[in-house]
């Protein structure tokens, strides 16, 4: 599966907020599901942490889902 570039305009994004945003998770709930799973990988390691902050230049992959990478929007 390719890598999606996504654009954000603030410093952060959290990563459970990303995953909802991304549409690979319906709820605060499930991507908290997820995340505790071990399918979700930031920069290549396994994430645990609902509030990760991604910033641009890093990578999310979610087993099964998909593969992102945060870059810098205009706001």
């Amino acid at each position: 599966m390719a890598e999606q570039l996504t654009s954000i305009t603030t410093e952060f994004i959290t990563l459970d907020a990303f995953l909802k945003w991304a549409g690979v998770a319906d709820s605060g709930g499930h991507a908290k599901v997820l995340i505790a799973s071990g399918d979700v990988r930031v920069n290549g390691e396994a994430e645990m942490r609902r509030g990760r902050k991604l910033r641009p230049g890093d990578r999310v992959a979610v087993a099964g889902a998909g593969q992102w990478r945060i870059t810098r929007g205009e706001a």
